[in-house]
């Protein structure tokens, strides 16, 4: 970071009936911020152009009916990104303020209600452009799709039309189950890894997901959809597909590990490399004019290259984010009831993990080259322990972090 970069400091709140207003302190005057509206759920992206922050900012108050929270990092080497939390839909104005010996501020104004006030001519206003493929650091609640940022006038940021989440969980109706997409891994005419003892991994694949899948089942606010349900080949592009048809909440793909060292045991969790990521995105980006539906539903085919480029660099960095949540809270349960082979949670270009708005996550149960886990593989009990470990895992994780609109959000 250069030297001249604007050092982003202190943040107060203060709230009245129509709005919400976020003040922060910076070290000289900020020469230019750019805003971007996203939705499901709802959060408000600033990014300001060479700023570094240099104190941890403080969360609003519990009470506050407009702020859940604020998160920042770097987007890059030279732009700062702040992230805030809504929790419901708003209006936005912000500019820079200055008061002399006190020195300089951020303000961001956060409007519940229909009316905006104009901006003051001492009140410069955001540029609403975004600029390159930018990275969040902070876990999202679920990084559903984002969406093109809202419609701008006079630097304000239009609503996002959605009712406020109390609103949504009062009309029961209209809430959904959170969806779980069971991928078995290999079938049909691949195997996968065998075992000394002739146990193949795609029937071991197959007999946890099914028991998964029948926990899940049980789950009130849970849905399982299985990925393959037989003895048969799916192709590992039609699996992302088809978790992506039934608009899943989380892609859990369940292997068997194996090494030509047969000592070799334990449980893994993979979640995908910034590697895998990186060269997924170019291939998206590259045949976005062909596709009709890709981040989560929004269209990119008709987005220019930057914009294109932020939204789904947006979905990406949030998915994997929570991949890496769900991943941490799978594998502690594993803990708990097998051994590790890798006590943190591993990045891998798995091709199934490569969904850019579904977090994914790979477990490798156990590795089926050693002996005693191909016993153990093959034990109904042990498959069972396994599947149940998976299972509470993703249900600590949706308990924390439910979608918005499912009925596990509204309990």
């Amino acid at each position: 970071m250069a030297d001249a970069a604007v050092q982003v400091g202190a943040l107060r709140y203060s709230a009245t009936s129509s709005y919400t207003r976020l003040v922060f302190d910076t070290s000289a005057p900020v020469s230019e911020h750019q805003l971007a509206m996203l939705r499901n759920p709802d959060r408000l992206i600033i990014d300001v152009t060479n700023g570094v922050l240099n104190s941890a900012l403080p969360q609003a108050p519990a009470n506050n009916p407009t702020v859940r929270g604020v998160r920042a990092g770097m987007r890059d080497s030279a732009h700062l990104r702040l992230v805030v939390d809504l929790k419901q839909a708003v209006k936005v104005r912000s500019y820079v303020a200055s008061e002399g010996r006190a020195g300089h501020q951020l303000v961001v104004d956060l409007y519940t209600g229909d009316s905006v006030p104009a901006p003051q001519p001492s009140e410069p206003v955001a540029r609403q452009s975004p600029r390159s493929p930018v990275a969040m650091p902070a876990s999202f609640s679920r990084p559903v799709s984002p969406e093109r940022p809202a419609p701008v006038s006079e630097g304000v940021a239009g609503s996002t039309g959605l009712k406020p989440p109390a609103k949504q969980e009062k009309d029961k109706s209209a809430l959904r189950d959170v969806v779980v997409a069971i991928d078995a891994g290999h079938g049909g005419d691949d195997p996968g890894a065998h075992g000394s003892l002739g146990t193949e991994e795609k029937h071991v694949a197959l007999a946890i997901a099914r028991r998964l899948e029948a926990m899940i089942n049980q789950q009130p606010g849970m849905r399982p959809v299985m990925i393959r349900n037989g003895d048969y080949y799916v192709g590992l592009r039609e699996r992302i597909q088809k978790a992506r048809k039934h608009k899943a909440d989380l892609f859990v793909s369940i292997h068997a590990d194996a090494y030509v060292n047969d000592d070799v045991q334990g449980s893994s969790v993979f979640t995908l490399s910034e590697k895998g990521a990186t060269s997924e995105a170019a291939k998206w980006l590259a045949e976005r004019e062909n596709a009709a539906d890709l981040v989560g539903g929004v269209k990119l085919n008709d987005k220019d290259n930057v914009l294109a480029s932020v939204l789904l660099d947006l979905s990406q960095t949030a998915t994997q984010e929570a991949s890496q949540e769900v991943a941490g809270t799978v594998l502690r349960e594993l803990s708990r009831s097998s051994n590790l082979h890798h006590r943190q949670v591993q990045r891998a270009g798995f091709a199934v993990l490569k969904s850019p708005d579904i977090p994914s996550v790979l477990v490798e149960t156990a590795f089926i080259s050693n002996p005693e886990e191909e016993r153990k593989l093959n034990d109904a009990s042990h498959q069972d322990q396994i599947a149940r470990s998976i299972f509470q895992g993703i249900r600590n994780y949706f308990v924390q972090r439910a979608p918005p609109g499912t009925h596990l959000a509204a309990q």
